[in-house]
């Protein structure tokens, strides 16, 4: 009687090896792509308890296929197949935790993975692996489905059927998460979380993008939750602070900015975040709009748009206001007309700053506004205020811009000078003059008591008053004219 045959277990390089072997046999063929897919995934499953047991191997696993014979050569067809595959798999399976990381990484340089994956309808399988199906502990392939939903809805807008998936269960899931998580920034995990929310954030922004007008817009779930559960969920508020003080890549930092305007124009919203945190993002925002330079007039736009209801809506608006004389800087600085050092500042950034300098707190004293006047008459300066038509829309549609390359020098704003002693400053650092008093045109009889002189265009300055002249002079001061005091 013979012996059954007994499978040799193999030793982990010879797994890997395997893994090779399978990956780069030619297949001419549609059905031995298939085969080698099949051989491919089988064995993963087989040895994962042996040598798939962190990400790392999982992630590796996914990258020999990319790196593979059979998917330089058949690349349209294996991601049909792997996406095929991501619909079916069972949840928990390595199977679809390989397939997963493929289609990632695979994604991220080629964006048409990702659409692919929302036309074959992956979006509401995502949520479902995210929300319900996968064991909430196995937080490495929860992290990779948190990073393909943040890349697929990162590259593309989402369709109305895919948004009304969405419910709020799933957003109230997400900031649990964050919750749970003690709100760590420098968590992988969390930091995916987050981005996942503001992506949908940005989403659901630009769903209101060539709608009909007499179509009502979808409802923003993200915004929703936070307006009547906020106080439960007071960590995330302070994770998205704290991205926006550590983050430099500019898609991010718009992200952020964008919720920030939303939470800071909706009333229920106003005052969601701690005053603390406000404080923070006070100073976030005076250093950012110092320090960008001027290349990224996107970006300080988008810091202006939030600039203004920040300190009109929020806790920021009562006594006693933050950083006052700070803020009134760095807008006379934003609104330099023209200096010696830089360019000339662009209309939109005129339009903003003028907006930001109306806030009740921040508007000028009697002294002040006569200063802004006296150097509009005689520097021809103005700012008028034409008012904000700002949209969710007009918002959402700011475009994302790369982040400024390693290396790149940037051009930091200066505040003016500050004037020589004994001048009054006027409202762009320059100088309040008086006209000098009025003569008769004929020749004087008699030479007038000598006095301080006040010659045309002189500056004002403090001390005793000028002799009164003699009666018998023609050169009688014009009734009207005040000398100071």
């Amino acid at each position: 009687m013979e012996t059954p045959e007994v499978e040799t277990k193999l030793e982990e390089q010879q797994f890997w090896d395997e893994l090779d072997v399978i990956l780069n046999t030619p297949c001419p063929t549609q059905h031995q792509i298939d085969v080698q897919l099949r051989s491919y995934l089988q064995l993963i499953s087989t040895y994962r308890d042996d040598y798939l047991q962190s990400e790392y191997d999982m992630v590796k696993c996914g990258f020999r296929l990319i790196d593979s014979k059979v998917f330089a050569e058949h690349k349209t067809y294996v991601r049909r197949r792997f996406v095929g595959r991501f619909l079916k798999e069972p949840s928990n399976s390595a199977r679809l935790h390989v397939i997963t990381a493929t289609l990632l990484y695979d994604g991220i340089d080629n964006p048409k993975t990702f659409e692919l994956m929302l036309e074959q309808n992956a979006f509401a399988r995502l949520i479902d692996l995210i929300w319900k199906d996968v064991a909430r502990l196995n937080f490495g392939f929860h992290k990779i489905l948190l990073e393909v939903f943040y890349e697929m809805c990162r590259i593309q807008k989402l369709r109305s059927q895919d948004l009304d998936v969405l419910q709020d269960e799933f957003i109230k899931h997400l900031l649990e998460q964050v919750e749970e998580g003690g709100g760590d920034p420098d968590d992988p995990y969390n930091y995916a979380v987050v981005k996942v929310l503001l992506v949908l954030n940005e989403q659901y922004m630009l769903s209101e993008i060539g709608m009909r007008e007499d179509a009502p817009p979808p409802t923003n779930r993200v915004v929703k939750v936070l307006s009547f559960n906020g106080p439960d969920f007071k960590t995330f508020g302070e994770n998205i602070i704290l991205l926006l003080n550590r983050e430099t890549e500019t898609p991010t930092q718009l992200l952020i900015l964008k919720l920030l305007f939303l939470l800071f124009t909706t009333s229920r919203t106003y005052e969601y975040f701690y005053t603390n945190d406000l404080c923070v993002l006070v100073d976030v925002m005076i250093r950012s709009l110092a320090d960008l330079p001027e290349e990224e007039n996107t970006l300080r736009h988008m810091y202006l748009r939030v600039f203004h209801p920040l300190l009109s809506h929020t806790q920021l608006r009562h006594p006693p206001h933050y950083k006052r004389a700070e803020i009134i800087k760095l807008l006379n600085q934003l609104s330099n007309v023209k200096s010696q050092h830089f360019s000339p500042a662009d209309p939109t950034t005129l339009r903003l700053v003028s907006r930001c300098n109306k806030v009740d707190w921040l508007c000028d004293s009697p002294i002040e506004e006569k200063a802004h006047e006296l150097a509009r008459q005689y520097l021809g300066m103005s700012l008028q205020d034409v008012g904000s038509s700002m949209s969710v829309v007009e918002v959402a549609a700011v475009k994302e811009k790369a982040p400024t390359k390693p290396g790149s020098k940037k051009k930091e704003r200066g505040a003016p000078p500050p004037p020589p002693p004994g001048r009054i400053r006027g409202v762009w650092g320059g100088l309040e003059k008086v006209s000098a008093p009025e003569v008769h045109s004929e020749p004087p009889k008699c030479e007038p008591k000598k006095g301080p002189p006040l010659a045309n265009g002189s500056l004002r300055r403090r001390g005793p008053p000028p002799p009164v002249p003699s009666a018998r002079s023609v050169h009688a001061v014009k009734v009207g004219v005040a000398t100071d005091s």
